[in-house]
């Protein structure tokens, strides 16, 4: 087990702050908050605000987020939902009437009111220390001088380079020349800086009911979009109870509805009924069983999920003990297919994860994105903001949960994690990855507590990801035993690199309040990094 859980980074250590995010440059600038006395929001909030500069194909002004908060002091956790709505002239008919037969990939009829912003400042308004204006004073420098390009990004801009190039605005950034940068080629975005100058001038105003969401709905009505400045005025943010479950005397806690959050907690109480602690790590039994517990829970996602103001969840029955048990006898020795006719977008790997607890001991996980690569491809001209691609999460199916309807919020694969104890978070987790985010939280979520692996351990250890076409994904690191026994159990198993960017970007911290120690753990499959004191 001690090799199994093998660390390939050091793990972090810290008795007053910690913080965890997607890039280095994120974490440099929220440890500096936390190191002056900062608000774990306020940390949270900035790191996300620095790569909403530097990782522009991940995360942005143009996306959503969604985040859980624990404060110390009143002990309590609240999630805030910050998904943007659907405008109002965008519906079933209307995209009828334009031809469209199923949402786009790009383009900006995939496009939703974006709660980036709104979120943003409904964190700082609610618990932080420091205004958004002060944090994005410290960010405009890296969109203004630049940054220098990095592999994973400049793959991005590869993938999407004939998308971008149909934007001007986009192409003017990541196209310069005809061509995506060169490692080390200082991207600058001009227009971002001033629009997150004009943000820090007059607030989330600036968007909502100013300029920029004027620009927005200009260029929307150019493209023939839905977009008008009521939809953009009317949106609030949600503050939520986090779903809970519990396993194993702990309880885990995650965003509700329209996120995919339910279908974590459903693996889990359905993993709960085995006695995972008697089998080995890496295993093809152990795998065997979480992958058909994935399945299990999939189907029921599918079939449920949506924005749970336009219809009723039946989450009690679906995250119960009596659904649990019944689940856990269809798990058989042999693979069964994934058959669900409410398929979602597949997509959402591109998304940015950051975590920070403050010396007060108040916690939040956060989670942010514009969806697939570089979202719609579509930037507002002389704004710099892209904007997500988050109507792929609805359908144009009459029938389907998550039909497109006027103000609805789309499917979200993006949920943050906690695990409690009583009433106090011991573990902070997450990943993007989009469908995988789930898979490789259980991962961790098993390692973590059944096996009592560290908090690098668990994020090195070699991971794998079930695809709805019944493939399993698994990194060459598992034992040639496993491997062969997945595929006597009826497993498509394809081997993927040691390390792959498609198992996500997972980060953990854990609070051994006993020991007045924070141990934290980030990934080195993508750009993971964390500071801690």
């Amino acid at each position: 087990m001690q090799e199994y859980f093998s660390s390939y980074r050091p793990i972090l250590m810290g008795s007053k702050w910690m913080v965890t995010a997607d890039h280095p440059l994120a974490v440099q600038a929220a440890a500096s908050l936390l190191d002056k006395g900062g608000d774990a929001v306020d940390a949270a909030v900035l790191a996300n605000l620095v790569m909403a500069v530097v990782n522009p194909h991940m995360c942005g002004l143009g996306g959503d987020l969604f985040a859980l908060v624990y404060r110390a002091d009143s002990r309590q956790l609240k999630a805030l939902d910050a998904a943007g709505f659907a405008p109002r002239k965008a519906s079933l008919d209307s995209y009828s009437e334009m031809g469209i037969e199923q949402i786009p990939a790009t383009g900006i009829h995939t496009c939703t009111v974006p709660g980036a912003l709104a979120g943003w400042q409904a964190l700082l308004d609610e618990y932080g220390t420091y205004g958004l204006d002060t944090l994005i004073g410290r960010v405009i420098d890296y969109a203004r001088d630049g940054f220098p390009a990095y592999e994973k990004l400049i793959g991005s801009i590869q993938n999407k380079r004939y998308q971008l190039a149909h934007s001007p605005a986009a192409a003017s950034i990541f196209l310069t020349a005809g061509r995506p940068p060169q490692v080390g080629e200082l991207i600058r975005q001009p227009a971002l800086a001033e629009s997150l100058a004009l943000i820090g001038d007059q607030g989330p105003a600036a968007f909502y009911r100013g300029k920029l969401g004027e620009m927005l709905v200009r260029h929307s009505a150019e493209l023939g979009g839905c977009f008008s400045l009521e939809d953009l005025a009317d949106y609030r943010v949600i503050w939520k109870q986090p779903l809970t479950v519990p396993y194993r005397g702990y309880t885990i806690a995650t965003q509700p509805p329209p996120s995919q959050g339910m279908a974590l907690l459903m693996q889990a109480r359905i993993l709960e009924q085995a006695d995972i602690g008697s089998m080995t790590p890496g295993s093809a039994e152990l795998i065997h069983l979480m992958a058909e517990a994935k399945k299990l829970a999939f189907a029921k996602r599918d079939q449920y999920i949506c924005d749970p103001e336009f219809q009723s969840i039946p989450l009690d029955t679906l995250l119960g003990s009596d659904l649990a048990l019944r689940q856990t006898g269809r798990i058989g020795p042999q693979a069964r297919e994934q058959a669900c006719s409410n398929r979602f977008a597949r997509g959402g790997e591109d998304t940015v994860y950051m975590m920070a607890v403050d010396d007060q001991g108040n916690a939040v996980v956060l989670i942010q994105s514009i969806f697939q690569e570089f979202g719609s491809c579509v930037m507002v001209p002389q704004s710099g903001m892209l904007l997500h691609n988050r109507g792929r999460g609805f359908s144009l199916n009459p029938s389907h949960p998550c039909r497109l309807e006027p103000r609805k919020r789309p499917y979200h694969t993006l949920h943050p994690v906690m695990v409690m104890n009583s009433d106090r978070p011991c573990l902070l987790f997450g990943s993007p990855g989009g469908d995988g985010q789930t898979q490789t939280n259980i991962q961790l979520l098993i390692n973590l507590i059944d096996f009592g692996a560290d908090v690098q351990g668990a994020v090195d250890a070699p991971r794998w990801r079930s695809l709805p076409d019944g493939e399993l994904l698994i990194e060459n690191r598992f034992p040639e035993d496993t491997m062969r026994g997945l595929s006597q159990r009826g497993h498509v198993v394809k081997q993927v690199g040691q390390f792959s960017s498609l198992m996500g970007s997972a980060q953990a911290i854990r609070l051994d309040r006993d020991k007045k120690l924070l141990t934290g753990g980030a990934d080195g499959r993508r750009l993971g990094y964390g500071l801690g004191r």
